[in-house]
C-alpha cells in the first residue's frame, strides 16, 4: 500500500505551478526595456561612393632663380606661413648688387653736378655770357643722367627681388612631406624642391555617377565613413566633371577631423528625392529565422511582436512597413529575448519609468499564495 505524504504533495504542486508559469516569471519577474517612438520622417534612398581625404593646402614649391641649394628643410619639419624652407646660394647676386649700388652712387654724383652746371649756365645766359645752345646741351645731359640713374635703381630692385626669391618661403602653415632636391644640388628656374601640406585644412573629395547630380546641393550634410569613423560633413561644392569616358561629378566636403591625408572614405549620397516614410531606430530590429520584427509595447505593458519589412535607411533610422503606426512605443533596448505577449517594465532614456506605461505605475504584482496540500 502506497503512503501519501503531505510534504510530497506540496512539492509536486509547486513544481506544477512553475511549469505552468511563463518562463520569464521563473527567472526574476518582468524584464526592463527601453523604448523609442516610431516616427514619420523624410528619407531618400542612398548609396555610398568612394572618396579620399585630401588637404586643401597642398603645394609643390619650386625654385624661382637658378643656383645651388645651400639649405633644404627636412621631411617632417612643421613650418609657419612665411618661414624659409629652402635657400639658394646668392653670392653672385650680392656682388651684382654691390656693383649697381656703386653705379648708382656715381650717377647721383653726376646728376648733382649737372644740376649745378645747369643753374650756372642759366645765370650766365641772363647776362648774355652763355648761348642758348649751351643751356640746351646741359639740360639734355642732366636729363640723360636722371634716366640712367632710374635704370640703375630699377636694376638694383630687380636684383634685390631675385635675392629674396633665393629664399623659398612657405605660402601657408604646414609640414614638409617630400624633399625632391637636396642641399648642394644645382637647380634651375621651375625645378621642384619640396612638397608642403597643411594637415589641419582637410576635405573629402569623392566622385559619383552624373545621374545623381540633381539630388545633392552645396550645404547638404552628408554622412562620411572614414575607416569606421562615421560623421556628418557639409558639402562645400559640387563640380560637374563628366566626359565621354567618365560620367561622374565631383563632391568636396569640409571636415574638421584629425584624419591622415590620403585615407580612403565612403560618402553616402541620396539617389532619389525625399519622401515621407514610417521609420524606427535600427536598434529596434530583431533579426530571427522567422523574419525581421520589432516589439511594440501596448498600453497594458505587454510586448507585441510585429513582423515588418525594411526599406531605406538614414543614419540610425530605417523605414519599416507592417503593423506599426507613428507614435507606437518600439523597444530599442532589451528586445533580444522578448517573447510575444510578455509583460515588461518600460523605461525611457536615462533610466526613468515611462509615465505612459500603466504597468509601471501600478507597482509590483501582489504575491501569490503558497501552494498547500488539499
Amino acid at each position: 500500500m502506497t503512503r501519501d505524504f503531505p510534504m510530497t504533495r506540496t512539492i509536486v504542486a509547486a513544481a506544477g505551478l512553475m511549469l505552468a508559469a511563463p518562463l520569464w516569471a521563473q527567472f526574476g519577474g518582468e524584464p526592463t526595456v527601453e523604448v523609442a517612438s516610431a516616427e514619420q520622417r523624410e528619407m531618400a534612398p542612398t548609396m555610398q561612393v568612394a572618396g579620399t581625404v585630401l588637404s586643401r593646402s597642398d603645394a609643390s614649391l619650386s625654385a624661382e632663380v637658378e643656383g645651388r641649394l645651400v639649405e633644404v628643410a627636412d621631411v617632417g619639419t612643421r613650418v609657419a606661413a612665411g618661414d624659409v624652407v629652402a635657400r639658394i646660394e646668392d653670392t653672385t647676386l650680392q656682388l651684382r648688387v654691390a656693383e649697381l649700388e656703386a653705379e648708382i652712387n656715381r650717377g647721383e654724383a653726376r646728376l648733382q653736378f649737372l644740376d649745378a652746371e645747369l643753374d650756372r649756365v642759366q645765370r650766365l645766359a641772363e647776362t648774355n655770357l652763355a648761348a642758348a645752345s649751351q643751356i640746351d646741351q646741359t639740360r639734355s645731359e642732366r636729363d640723360m643722367a636722371q634716366s640712367d640713374l632710374a635704370v640703375a635703381r630699377a636694376r638694383l630692385a630687380q636684383l634685390q627681388d631675385q635675392i629674396e626669391r633665393t629664399r623659398v618661403r612657405a605660402p601657408f602653415p604646414g609640414v614638409v612631406v617630400e624633399r625632391v632636391a637636396r642641399m648642394g644640388e644645382r637647380v634651375g628656374i621651375g625645378a621642384r624642391i619640396l612638397r608642403l601640406v597643411d594637415p589641419e585644412s582637410l576635405e573629402v573629395v569623392a566622385r559619383a555617377p552624373l545621374r545623381y547630380y540633381r539630388f545633392v546641393l552645396p550645404g547638404d550634410r552628408l554622412i562620411v565613413d572614414a575607416e569606421g569613423d562615421v560623421f556628418e560633413a557639409p558639402l562645400r561644392t559640387v563640380v560637374s566633371v563628366g566626359n565621354e569616358e567618365l560620367h561622374v561629378f565631383e563632391l568636396r566636403l569640409d571636415i574638421d577631423r584629425p584624419l591622415p591625408v590620403g585615407q580612403t572614405a565612403r560618402v553616402t549620397i541620396p539617389t532619389a528625392d525625399l519622401r515621407e516614410v514610417l521609420a524606427v531606430p535600427r536598434d529596434a530590429l530583431v533579426l530571427r529565422g522567422s523574419g525581421t520584427a520589432v516589439f511594440v509595447i501596448e498600453q497594458d505593458g505587454t510586448a507585441r511582436r510585429a513582423t515588418v519589412s525594411t526599406g531605406i535607411g538614414q543614419g540610425d533610422w530605417i523605414e519599416v512597413a507592417g503593423p506599426v503606426q507613428a507614435g507606437d512605443r518600439i523597444v530599442v533596448r532589451g528586445n533580444e529575448r522578448l517573447r510575444d505577449g510578455q509583460q515588461v517594465e518600460v523605461r525611457i532614456s536615462g533610466g526613468e519609468p515611462d509615465p505612459d506605461d500603466d504597468s509601471a505605475m501600478a507597482g509590483p504584482a501582489p504575491p501569490q499564495p503558497d501552494a498547500v496540500s488539499p
